[in-house]
């Protein structure tokens, strides 16, 4: 696989990953796959980026994983090893919840199955108004393997995740927003412009802080009340002491933009 289907760019604290085989509407492959962890973990641990877009080229984000590769011998689905157990630890489902860096999806185009729990994955889903999300997977004869059956009932609730999966329906960007998916919907020429404005206005906001608030949101999902203000005052302490802390209160009282350096 060349390495250009999986491109990445930084640009004023921003970077960008684009899933980039549009003759085959991005569809995820074994190599893709590897690819695309990795130029997640390369964004999180990049200090210089406050926040990670995602999109595809093409006029589909991601239809799903390559069935041409599933369906050889050595796809997805076919290791001949005989392993009982799995490590999915740097696969792209668990390295993008475990990610601090904020992240959007800028869907493009129809996101379908492996695509469609990458998209759920973000934290903030931004859809050109062509886009659709394609929850296929009963249709297929599988499930939401890569989180859908974990996100949707925490998105939208039990019944409406009970509608969508059980019937494997797609909806459109229009639906995606309504049934509240979907943050935002956008003309398709103005989506790129769209995630990057809402990406600046985030990358603008102290990134430590940023990061903080994102694991907390992510471990009070698993935690009662008394853990979780608990464990969001211990992330509170060691922001007392940062110089970003100190801009941030010095910027209020002299009424100006904040400069923060992410220290």
């Amino acid at each position: 696989m060349p390495a250009s289907e999986v491109l990445y760019a930084i640009s004023e604290h921003i970077a960008t990953i684009t899933l980039n085989a549009p003759e085959r509407m991005n569809t995820i492959s074994r190599a893709m796959l590897n690819d695309l962890s990795a130029a997640l973990l390369r964004a999180n641990a990049n200090t210089d980026v406050r926040c990670v877009i995602l999109t595809g080229t093409g006029r589909a984000f991601c239809a799903g994983l390559d069935l041409r590769e599933v369906g050889g011998s050595t796809g997805i689905a076919n290791d001949n090893s005989n392993r009982t157990t799995l490590d999915l630890r740097n696969t792209p489902p668990t390295v993008l919840h475990a990610m601090d860096k904020p992240t959007i999806c800028a869907i493009n185009g129809g996101a379908a199955g492996y695509g469609m729990d990458t998209a759920l994955g973000c934290d903030i889903r931004i859809m050109a108004t062509s886009a659709k999300l394609a929850a296929a997977f009963v249709k297929r004869g599988v499930v939401p393997e890569s989180g859908g059956t974990w996100f949707l009932p925490r998105l939208i609730g039990w019944a409406k995740a009970a509608e969508l999966i059980f019937t494997g329906r797609t909806l459109s960007a229009a639906e995606s927003l309504d049934w509240g998916l979907a943050n935002l919907v956008v003309p398709d020429a103005e989506l790129q412009a769209a995630a990057r404005a809402m990406a600046a206005e985030i990358a603008a906001n102290a990134p430590l802080a940023v990061q903080a608030s994102k694991r907390m949101m992510r471990m009070g999902q698993n935690e009662n009340f008394p853990d979780h203000v608990h464990h969001v005052y211990l992330q509170l302490l060691p922001l007392f002491k940062t110089q970003d802390m100190a801009e941030g209160m010095r910027a209020f009282l002299e009424k100006r933009t904040p400069d923060f350096k992410g220290q």
